[in-house]
């Protein structure tokens, strides 16, 4: 303990001096402690700035959170959501499945001084789970729902895969943390050329490395690899967002991977946490938590006054709150209807390749008939 918190101790506390009491009362002792330890939380409360803050919510389930958005008070909601497809699982995770890249460990794919000499095995990775390939699922369109009823502040994301925007979450709505195929610049300092999605992808498809037209640089994803900072919006959003968040909803997420997993943290200490989760995770570490000062999510000690955990898919928690919001039909008609919308734009654009592939080939047939 400090000599700051020594002197402060001195000086407020008031307790009995415990020397000469008896041990023969039990009760006495466990009084006398449970004394000491609710000061010493008041202490270190006041000092550190960790006092707990008000208890929001009238229940700790997903109906107390309903009822705390329906009443109103609600405005301010963000969003932090993982990354699809899940990375790290043993047998079923993205890095137990990379053998077939001969990469001197899983990780490397992702390392961008390993991506600057041996950039194959990342693009190969990329023409398999490049966005596009999957549509945004009923969290997503979750998400755009509060955007549109005016509750949603921001959605912070480790996504990569621009599922978010496909939904509707447009560059204000949203902070993707670890970067995004939407856009790809040329690698070289000197010149950072900019290039589209829509290039990126033809690149990638067309099987060869992708390369700047401008110095002959490697064009890379503006994704975050290994050994890169997040983007600089990250931060300075985040200092502005998070302390006036009135409710701030996580899914599908470890919260293991830092900077991320901290801004749990960064709400008010009345702020209301909800966890939409296969398993419960971000609980506080155990020095923090007998204090009862947070340090993380507490659902269970004695002490839990704003925390949440739903166990559930990211999908059917949003499908169950939505439905206790009275929001479920809107909700489904939603994703029916932006379905519809994907699926007949897919439909033009397959028509159109086939146009332009029959035409290449009535070209060459040309090209061969005179020929001959």
């Amino acid at each position: 303990m400090s000599e700051e918190v020594s002197k402060r101790a001195e000086e407020e506390a008031d307790t009995p001096d415990l020397e000469g009491q008896s041990d023969d009362s039990s009760d006495e002792g466990d009084a006398s402690g449970d004394t000491e330890m609710d000061f010493l939380r008041s202490l270190f409360s006041r000092t550190l700035g960790l006092s707990p803050g008000e208890k929001v919510l009238d229940e700790l389930t997903l109906d107390g959170v309903a009822r705390y958005i329906l009443s109103g008070k609600c405005e301010l909601t963000s969003q932090m959501t993982a990354g699809i497809p899940d990375f790290r699982s043993p047998g079923t995770g993205l890095y137990a499945n990379l053998q077939k890249y001969n990469l001197p460990y899983p990780e490397a794919i992702f390392q961008i001084d390993y991506f600057k000499k041996h950039p194959e095995p990342f693009f190969a990775l990329a023409r398999e789970l490049y966005p596009g390939q999957f549509k945004p699922t009923v969290c997503h369109y979750f998400m755009r729902m509060l955007k549109d009823k005016g509750l949603l502040t921001r959605c912070y994301s480790q996504n990569i895969d621009t599922l978010e925007r496909v939904a509707g979450l447009e560059g204000e709505d949203l902070i993707e943390a670890h970067g995004t195929f939407h856009t790809s610049h040329c690698v070289s300092f000197l010149c950072r050329k900019e290039y589209s999605m829509d290039w990126m992808k033809n690149q990638i498809f067309s099987e060869d490395i992708p390369k700047c037209d401008s110095c002959g640089s490697l064009v890379k994803p503006d994704i975050v690899f290994f050994g890169e900072n997040l983007p600089a919006r990250f931060f300075t959003t985040m200092k502005m967002d998070f302390p006036r968040c009135d409710l701030l909803i996580i899914m599908g997420t470890s919260l293991q991977v830092q900077p991320f997993a901290s801004l749990v943290n960064r709400v008010s200490n009345s702020c209301p946490r909800l966890l939409i989760n296969m398993e419960k995770t971000g609980q506080s570490e155990f020095g923090m938590g007998l204090f009862g000062f947070g340090g993380g999510m507490d659902f269970d000690s004695d002490k839990a006054y704003r925390d949440v955990a739903y166990l559930s898919t990211c999908d059917d928690g949003c499908m169950a709150l939505a439905e206790l919001l009275g929001w479920k039909a809107e909700l489904e008609e939603m994703v029916k209807r932006e379905y519809a919308l994907i699926d007949s734009k897919d439909a033009k654009t397959k028509d159109k390749e086939a146009n332009q592939s029959s035409r290449s080939t009535g070209a060459e047939a040309g090209k061969s008939d005179k020929t001959e």
